[in-house]
């Protein structure tokens, strides 16, 4: 029996038992489906947050300040102390000090309530300087940015992110309107450009939902404290990734001139970038892909003995078949590779079935869940490979166990 006679009579087979066949490939089809869409969702899930992260400037390094203490002993967590100040900012804009950064941006944040007329919307609000747009990296839509004469005589003017704009004004031109911000009315001058976020939870906040006012407006009107001075963070932007690390350095040994400290174990800062960020968010999703494709292969494991279970049953029902088959001539090798035949038709079937269930899921859940999936022809090709590996593995055993029959106790079976 050659192999194109071999594969006819396999199929016959697989066709003659509709329903068991049937509910075999499902069990295999699930199984894929399940694993291309868990993949699909945590590679999604990666290629979501690296977007968002790099929309925040992929050459940018944020300095927040250290620590406090009370006097009773309470230490307060990173950031809480003031440790940074607009001469740090300077100090490291300058070339000679810090010849691979590019721009640098003192900024003061808080959450404060924007009323418009009859309107009202929760935001955070950053105090910055005109730098603030060129190191995150953003444009405007309407109107224009904060400028020096702005900073300079403490300018009572705020420039809304899109989505602040759209739910304090809705479909009314925003620029020229006026703002009441903690009870301190500023007059809007534009609108940024708006850069996206995902709708739902993220490690990184929606940054089309804020207001950006000039720092030393911030510092008078809106955060007040001891110190004038004192900023929240100071956001840097190196000349390029490549020179990311060399910035970084320059940052931290000049900070650590500046504050007078001698070793950077006592530092008062902490100074991060969004490679970080980014790649700590990365680890978590492929965590989770990896642990949500585990659970997904189980079903693949049991949709594999399903296979085994069906195949079993096959030889059983067959006994007379195959010593008939041997009887005529048919060698072990031959009686072996029908029955493989047969469970690599239920796991190919099954395959093919799974990854076209997978690419429609992917396409249909996002609408649901509001989460994207991922689905790439490879990972949906190497679905289909393994589920015919699946059939040929638990089919080798029935194979097996239906080749060593002998003949005469084959043909005596009732």
């Amino acid at each position: 029996m050659n192999l194109v006679e071999t594969f006819r009579t396999g199929l016959e087979a697989v066709l003659s038992h509709r329903l068991r066949s049937a509910l075999t490939v499902l069990g295999i089809m699930i199984g894929i489906s399940a694993v291309i869409l868990t993949v699909g969702l945590g590679e999604g899930a990666q290629q979501q947050v690296g977007s968002e992260i790099s929309a925040l400037g992929s050459n940018l390094l944020t300095v927040t300040p250290g620590s406090t203490t009370s006097s009773s002993g309470v230490r307060g967590g990173f950031g809480t102390a003031s440790t940074l100040t607009t001469g740090d900012a300077a100090a490291l804009d300058s070339k000679i000090v810090a010849p691979d950064i590019n721009a640098v941006a003192p900024a003061t944040s808080s959450t404060a309530s924007l009323v418009a007329g009859t309107t009202n919307w929760t935001t955070s609000v950053v105090g910055s300087d005109p730098s603030w747009l060129t190191v995150r990296g953003r444009s405007m839509t309407e109107g224009r940015f904060i400028d020096s004469h702005d900073l300079a005589t403490r300018a009572e003017v705020v420039v809304l992110g899109a989505t602040t704009a759209q739910e304090l004004f809705s479909f009314r031109d925003p620029v020229g309107q006026t703002v009441d911000i903690a009870g301190q009315p500023m007059s809007v001058i534009g609108v940024l450009n708006t850069i996206g976020s995902s709708s739902s939870s993220s490690t990184v906040a929606n940054p089309d939902d804020q207001a950006v006012v000039p720092l030393t407006t911030a510092s008078a009107l809106l955060t007040g404290g001891s110190s004038r001075n004192s900023v929240s963070q100071i956001l840097i932007q190196a000349d390029s990734s490549s020179t990311l690390s060399a910035a970084y350095q320059e940052t931290d040994a000049e900070l650590l001139s500046l504050h007078r400290i001698t070793t950077p174990t006592g530092a008062d800062f902490t100074i991060t970038s969004e490679a970080q960020v980014l790649s700590t968010a990365t680890s978590v999703d492929k965590t989770l892909t990896v642990l949500l494709g585990g659970v997904a292969g189980i079903s693949l494991l049991v949709g594999g003995i399903g296979v085994m279970n069906i195949m079993l049953v096959s030889v059983t029902e067959r006994i007379r078949e195959i010593g008939l088959r041997k009887a005529l001539g048919a060698t072990p090798r031959v009686i072996r590779r029908q029955f493989l035949v047969e469970a690599s038709v239920l796991g190919a079937v099954g395959g093919l079935l799974g990854a076209l269930l997978g690419v429609v899921g992917a396409e249909v859940l996002p609408h649901f869940i509001s989460d994207p999936i991922t689905v790439s022809p490879v990972a949906a090709a190497g679905a289909v490979a393994v589920a015919i590996v699946i059939g040929i593995v638990f089919g080798v055993y029935p194979a097996s166990r239906a080749a060593k029959l002998p003949p005469i106790d084959a043909l005596r079976s009732e």
